[in-house]
């Protein structure tokens, strides 16, 4: 990767535990025909919904988990691996779609109540990146980088990175997702950016090791 260009700084989002239904799973909870709406109206290709619903595993239970939009092909609960040991279930690292041998949890929601047989994983961190970002920073979809988070006091530097160009973003667009346990690690707050620093295969050359 070319070290002269000046490099992007991104605005690093944390993703705290949420939840992704679909219609089927929608109708059990909520009602027949519920529809997902947007939180303040605004929607997109994926969007935090005004509906919250209760996760039960275990050994304890969450409240108010917000129920993200629009509807998916499946269920799938995100968390970190701090709330997996909280609620007693085996806490699974996988990329998002990958929900196969994942534990199961309990869905209650205002209506009625569904029991999730698999989909509980605490997702890889990634970085969902527009076209054009991409080409410029020589990667592409499912790649592993590096990228630095300058938090409060707390930077750091997180390998395994996966660059995700799958979605509909504007071509110098980026989004940053990490959960709750690595947003607190690197002391993240509102303020906090990120820099891609190269891609993980390089970090023998980069760090002289």
């Amino acid at each position: 990767m070319d070290q002269e260009f000046e490099r992007d700084k991104f605005r690093v989002g944390v993703s705290a535990r949420h939840i992704h239904l679909t219609q089927a799973t929608v109708d059990i909870l909520f009602g027949e025909g519920h529809v997902i709406e947007p939180e303040g109206g605004k929607g997109g290709w994926q969007f935090k919904s005004t509906d919250k619903i209760a996760i039960e595993g275990p050994r304890s239970t969450f409240d108010k988990v917000a129920v993200m939009g629009p509807c998916r092909e499946f269920d799938q609960f995100e968390l970190s691996f701090t709330e997996a040991r909280a609620l007693g279930i085996p806490a699974v690292l996988r990329m998002s779609g990958d929900i196969e041998g994942s534990p199961g949890v309990k869905l209650i929601g205002p209506v009625g109540e569904f029991v999730m047989e698999k989909g509980a994983i605490i997702a890889k961190r990634h970085i969902h990146l527009g076209q054009a970002l991409a080409e410029k920073y020589q990667v592409k979809d499912g790649d592993s980088i590096l990228l630095r988070i300058e938090g409060e006091e707390r930077s750091v530097v997180f390998d395994d990175t996966i660059v995700r160009t799958d979605e509909p973003l504007e071509e110098m667009s980026a989004i940053i997702h990490i959960d709750t346990d690595e947003g607190n690690a690197a002391g993240v707050t509102k303020e906090s950016y990120a820099y891609i620093i190269g891609k993980s295969s390089d970090y023998k050359e980069l760090f002289s090791v």
